[in-house]
C-alpha cells in the first residue's frame, strides 16, 4: 500500500516533466516556422527588387546586387531574432 502511494508522485513528476518538454517544443518548432516564412517572404521580395532595379535601370548591376544581398541579410536578421 505504502509502495503505491509513493509512485503517484514520481509518475506525476515524470509527466509533467514530459508534457513541458513538448510544449517547449511545439514553441521551438513554430518560432521556426514562423522564421523560414520571413526568410522565403525576403527572397521574394529581394528577387523583385533587383528586377525592377534592373529594369529601371536605375543603377549598375553590380549595385542592385548590393541592394538584393542588404535586403536578404536584413530578412536573416529578422529571422535569425523570430528564432533566437
Amino acid at each position: 500500500m505504502n509502495r503505491s502511494l509513493s509512485f503517484i508522485p514520481v509518475f506525476s513528476l515524470i509527466f509533467l516533466t514530459l508534457f513541458s518538454v513538448s510544449t517547449s517544443a511545439t514553441q521551438q518548432a513554430q518560432a521556426r516556422r514562423v522564421a523560414r516564412d520571413v526568410r522565403q517572404e525576403t527572397r521574394d521580395a529581394s528577387r523583385q527588387v533587383k528586377q525592377t532595379c534592373v529594369a529601371n535601370n536605375n543603377q549598375s548591376n553590380h549595385d542592385c546586387r548590393q541592394d538584393k544581398r542588404q535586403m536578404k541579410q536584413a530578412g536573416r536578421q529578422k529571422a535569425r531574432d523570430i528564432k533566437y
